[in-house]
């Protein structure tokens, strides 16, 4: 059967049965012309505000984190989101080609505690404008070690 290996990717089906069947999920989704939809509420903290979430997630694509509610757009008051993709606006959640998301990975252990982590760090966002989630974007390549030795040898002389 399909999904049971190791090494296979668990089927949309496969994937809604785990969301529904584990209790520290909540929320309700459907399977529909190859995509799953998945809405749950989040509430980061017992002090932060809830949202409504929606996952969508297709066979052979990364899931796909929106946020129906509140609009953190105009939570931010004008400030750039951080860790967002735009067109439409979806959460960062972790960094494509690493493997931290394959489809044999359950999205009720991963992309749901990871969206709750994304909320609890852009709530303290909110309130001191520092993004403390760490990672990075696609193209946000970090510095080589010899440019950055190169350049302190330059500052230095």
């Amino acid at each position: 059967m399909k999904g049971f290996g190791r090494n296979q990717e668990l089927t949309l089906s496969q994937q809604l049965l785990f969301l529904k069947a584990n209790p520290a999920v909540g929320g309700e989704g459907t399977v529909r012309a190859n995509k799953l939809t998945w809405q749950v509420p989040i509430q980061p903290t017992a002090l932060a505000r809830s949202y409504l979430a929606t996952i969508t997630y297709r066979p052979d694509q990364t899931p796909d984190v929106q946020i129906d509610g509140p609009d953190l757009e105009l939570l931010a008051d004008g400030r750039p989101l951080p860790h967002v993709y735009r067109d439409p606006l979806r959460l960062c959640l972790y960094l494509p080609g690493t493997r931290e998301w394959e489809g044999r990975k359950r999205i009720d252990q991963t992309v749901i505690p990871w969206t709750y982590l994304w909320l609890y760090y852009f709530e303290d966002w909110l309130w001191s404008d520092d993004w403390k989630g760490e990672g990075r974007h696609p193209g946000d390549e970090p510095e080589s070690v010899g440019n950055r030795a190169l350049r302190r040898a330059v500052a230095r002389s």
